[in-house]
């Protein structure tokens, strides 16, 4: 099996980096886009480059074998994934960097963690896998603190328990994607949560950020399924029954989901599994029309039928992801219990009723193989989306804008939300002298409305591209709580989202927030800036 080595600056492994005619096949189609664009390679900065100064503060001696002080390390924990995140660190500008990592295997040394911590003033920044794309893991505290720590989880990683009766597993939250794959499958059962992140991300940094995965309908969000919490908070442990279901008041599990670490730390959960899937049936539809697309959709949405995937890409998305000269649906149905021809028939002809085309047949299996068929650009299109995010970090070392962002809104709302965000767009790029396009696909869909998946291609000017990201991703937030939809649907708050967040949500809900971390984390040492600012003195050793 070949070794990999995690890349510190930008997504996955070195080894699967864009290199030699990958990236020269890139480069030619990114220069047919867009003729202007400076496409000289910018190599990343070496680890020695940075000027990471010594850390401020000292582990107690029963912490030391479990904490890094380690230059790589700390910068590795300074960022999260997002296209600022890279561009920076090409750009040789990581200013908040931890003081040091820790690296508990254990419950027990979790509770260490923040007891030490708690009692020094020093901010605690939760860290799974580190593929957030809103600062969500990035250690911009503030001066109030004695240091920050980036409490990275991934070294409990173990599925403790599988309640074959129920359906069920007890995993621990630093679990990476794929070892809770690899350790459910003897058991014949999967999470079936496939997050663009699975690789590298972890099972409580998904139900931290209430993450969305692979079903398009029904199961979208991690959130649908956790069955129980267990989260060590620096006021005690708090441990939720085992329930199906339960109407007895607020669900304590909703208090932690999407917290994002400022409540407390989740160190393990019950998780509702299923069997794996064994018939699938896929297929790609063309729309002529964009707008006929979106109205199969929601057709689709309202029908009943629950695709496990149903995608539509706008004609830009489906031209430089998918090959195709018409928007395209990509849609599919998957089910361990029986085949799924009928349904991908029914769904099939309410796509030609929207004046739906198949450029070719549609395709069925009956395999527990993980791979889920595809049609022509579906192949295409799924095989170009893994790769993004690698082929993402190479542009952005070109001088390249390339981001996404995302939101939901309910169906009468999607035209003029569309409509608003591209021109939103369009106009800041033009501002800040970046020539591009808008792309928009949807990842999931709901009977009353979808959850519209927007990307930017833009030739940036290498230097600025940071600053010119920043101003159209304000622009776009804007535009976006303007037109009814939410600031995120599935990436989280984050320290990038909060100033949208706080005008989205209600001010007694926040204050009730305030409320519940000041019980929880009495001294605001969790995760400080994200979701909510903790109400708290200075906690340095000199008072200031």
């Amino acid at each position: 099996m070949q070794r990999t080595t995690r890349s510190w600056w930008g997504w996955g492994n070195v080894e699967d980096a864009v290199v030699g005619g990958e990236r020269e096949a890139l480069t030619r189609r990114v220069a047919a886009l867009l003729p202007d664009a400076d496409l000289s390679v910018h190599q990343a900065p070496t680890v020695g480059s940075f000027e990471v100064g010594a850390s401020r503060v000292e582990a107690p001696r029963a912490l030391a074998s479990v904490v890094s002080a380690d230059v790589r390390d700390r910068l590795a924990h300074s960022h999260g994934q997002a296209f600022r995140d890279v561009a920076r660190a090409l750009l040789g500008r990581l200013p908040h960097v931890p003081d040091l990592v820790a690296r508990p295997s254990t419950e027990a040394e979790v509770v260490q963690v923040l007891d030490w911590c708690g009692d020094t003033g020093i901010a605690v920044v939760p860290f799974g896998g580190g593929t957030s794309v809103v600062g969500g893991v990035e250690p911009r505290v503030g001066d109030a603190y004695a240091g920050a720590v980036s409490l990275d989880l991934t070294g409990l990683d173990r599925v403790l328990e599988v309640d074959r009766e129920s359906r069920a597993a007890l995993v621990q939250a630093g679990v990476l994607g794929p070892a809770l794959a690899d350790q459910l499958r003897p058991y014949g059962y999967t999470l079936r949560f496939f997050p663009q992140s699975f690789e590298f991300s972890s099972l409580g940094g998904w139900l931290a950020t209430r993450a969305g995965g692979h079903f398009a309908t029904v199961l979208t969000h991690i959130d649908d399924l956790t069955e129980s919490l267990r989260v060590v908070t620096p006021a005690g442990v708090v441990e939720s029954r085992r329930l199906p279901a339960s109407g007895a008041g607020p669900s304590p599990d909703r208090m932690f989901l999407g917290s994002e670490g400022t409540l407390g730390v989740i160190t393990q959960a019950w998780v509702r599994l299923q069997d794996r899937p064994r018939w699938r049936a896929g297929a790609s539809v063309g729309f002529a029309d964009h707008a006929d697309g979106v109205r199969a959709v929601r057709a689709l949405a309202q029908s009943g039928l629950h695709p496990a995937n149903c995608r539509l890409l706008d004609p830009v998305e489906a031209f430089i992801n998918a090959n195709s000269p018409t928007a395209v649906l990509i849609l599919g149905f998957e089910s361990a219990d029986h085949p799924v021809t009928a349904w991908l028939e029914r769904a099939l002809e309410l796509c030609r009723d929207h004046g739906g085309t198949l450029a070719e047949p549609a395709r069925y299996t009956d395999t527990a193989e993980e791979s889920a068929p595809g049609a022509g650009a579906a192949d295409t299109w799924r095989s170009s989306f893994l790769r993004m995010p690698y082929q993402r970090d190479a542009l952005a070392a070109q001088s390249m804008i390339v981001e996404t962002f995302e939101t939901a809104c309910t169906w009468d709302r999607f035209d003029a939300l569309y409509a608003a965000v591209q021109d939103a767009a369009q106009e800041t790029l033009r501002k800040v002298g970046a020539s591009g396009v808008v792309t928009c696909r949807f990842t999931h869909v709901y009977p009353d409305g979808p959850a519209p998946y927007f990307g930017i291609y833009a030739a940036g000017t290498w230097g600025r591209t940071v600053e010119q990201w920043d101003e159209v991703k304000a622009a776009v937030s804007e535009a976006l709580l303007a037109s009814g939809g939410t600031i995120t649907h599935h990436h989280a708050v984050g320290r990038d989202h909060r100033p949208w967040y706080d005008r989205q949500r209600p001010d007694l809900f926040a204050a009730a927030l305030r409320a519940g971390k000041q019980t929880l984390d009495p001294n605001g040492v969790l995760n400080p800036g994200v979701v909510i600012d903790p109400l708290i003195h200075s906690m340095r050793p000199d008072g200031k």
